[in-house]
């Protein structure tokens, strides 16, 4: 190894190490809020570079199907606990967002061919096509069972996770695809040369991180989400709902996993099962910070990604085995720091 080599295996790092950073981030997020290990968090990554990939291809993608059918599902589950409420008020409101909106998405796709449409609209299709499943992913599956053990709610994420892998598969089909990069402008950086899509990996996700620290800090949802975090039974207290609490977290995990996988699609193929992969290395990312600790959980990932690059070069076959390793010792440091007590 040379200089020339390590600078553009820390490149690699420092990029996939970025959007390992944004799901711990997420990760931790739901897991504080609402108990979930939120196991699906890789499926919105791969859905939503998936569904960039068939709008620049001109197809119309199968999220606009299965937004459109958990809108109904939810429509009606509402609308019935509307009715039987007497809240007759409510109900074009609940068809309108769960329903409507959805139709004119698709309605929209199916008039005006979305390979024709500019690059930032195209995004902000994926966008308005992918991040609302989070919110009624978290309706539909994790509502109904928000008070269970944290090995049900477990349990619930790998049937999610199993499902969406399925729809997946039937969506985009088995093989992947990679859309084209947003820019081509390079640097040249001694011998090595620095590509601009790196560049405006690392800057788009530390931006979306400060913006994530802004909104925790200066806004009432922000501090809402934190007091949730850091004591459910206090936040209700307050007045803090506790489904509002799981439905804003769901919808940031999803907004980070879809932008995440809009920015990794045009230096990897995505395939309908690679969200699973990055998800897991995020997870290690939070495991390190003990699904709790934001900076700790974002340096561990950071980690993560400059151990799979270096791995990479030196043992290309076992640098999977590595990087998950690596979670090992962090778990036997914590279970000799913690005190254990026995449950009744």
């Amino acid at each position: 190894m040379d200089l020339q080599i390590a600078l553009l295996l820390g490149q690699d790092g420092l990029t996939n190490g970025a959007i390992y950073a944004l799901l711990a981030l997420a990760l931790v997020l739901v897991f504080a809020v609402t108990r979930v290990i939120f196991i699906p968090q890789g499926e919105f990554v791969a859905f939503g570079a998936l569904t960039l990939a068939s709008l620049q291809a001109g197809k119309l993608p199968g999220t606009v199907w299965l937004l459109l059918a958990l809108g109904v599902l939810i429509g009606v589950l509402e609308g019935s606990r509307a009715l039987r409420a007497g809240q007759l008020r409510r109900l074009p409101l609940i068809v309108l967002l769960n329903v409507g909106v959805p139709l004119l998405l698709a309605g929209t796709l199916i008039a005006v061919s979305p390979a024709t449409l500019p690059l930032p609209v195209q995004v902000l299709l994926a966008l308005m096509l992918v991040v609302p499943l989070g919110p009624m992913i978290y309706r539909l599956a994790y509502q109904p069972v928000a008070e269970a053990s944290v090995l049900v709610l477990l349990i619930v994420s790998v049937a999610v996770h199993v499902a969406l892998t399925g729809l997946g598969l039937l969506f985009f089909g088995a093989e992947g695809s990679r859309t084209p990069p947003f820019t081509e402008v390079s640097f040249a950086v001694g011998d090595a040369l620095l590509q601009g899509q790196t560049v405006l990996v690392i800057v788009a996700s530390l931006g979306l991180i400060i913006a994530l620290y802004l909104f925790f800090e200066r806004t009432i949802y922000g501090k809402a989400l934190r007091a949730t975090a850091m004591n459910r039974t206090g936040a209700r207290l307050m007045g803090i709902s506790g489904t509002l609490a799981g439905m804003l977290s769901f919808t940031l995990a999803a907004l980070i996993g879809v932008l995440s996988g809009i920015l990794i699609s045009p230096i990897t193929t995505i395939y309908y099962d690679s969200g699973f992969l990055i998800g897991l290395k995020g997870f290690v990312g939070a495991i390190i910070g003990g699904l709790a600790s934001y900076p700790v959980a974002a340096a561990g990932a950071a980690l993560v990604g400059l151990l799979e690059s270096y791995s990479s070069f030196w043992a290309s076959a076992f640098k999977e085995v590595i990087v998950f390793t690596l979670i090992i010792p962090v778990l036997l440091w914590r279970s000799l720091k913690t005190t254990h007590v026995e449950e009744q």
